[in-house]
């Protein structure tokens, strides 16, 4: 599973976990974000190690974009509706400038808030 860039040089192929590693990296940097999160069996876990990318879900789309979707913990006592927009515009930026690749859609699924 890649998604796929052409320029008049050739083509250029990326995987869809570098794309979701590179969402990741993004969206840890905003403020009030504690972490990426996976929903099992009604129990919401906070992902740690090589499990984060459990957090990130990149779709391709026919229109040759891709849509991602993060789900997250918060910190408590932040305004959630700020963050994860800091969260949108910081990931959206990353992924365009690192893969040349447009992301039409970016949907934050706010898992959880903790008290850090």
């Amino acid at each position: 599973m890649s998604v796929k860039v052409s320029n008049q040089y050739g083509n250029i192929e990326i995987d869809k976990h570098v794309i979701a590693q590179i969402a990741y990296r993004a969206a840890m940097e905003s403020y009030g974000l504690v972490g990426l999160a996976y929903k099992t069996k009604g129990i919401v876990e906070l992902l740690k190690g090589e499990n984060v990318l459990k957090g990130v879900l990149v779709q391709e789309l026919e229109d040759n974009t891709i849509a991602i979707e993060l789900y997250v913990i918060l910190q408590y006592g932040t305004n959630i509706s700020t963050v994860a927009n800091n969260i949108i515009d910081r990931v959206k930026y990353t992924v365009e400038n690192t893969t040349a690749i447009k992301v039409s859609k970016i949907d934050i699924n706010v898992q959880g808030i903790r008290v850090k």
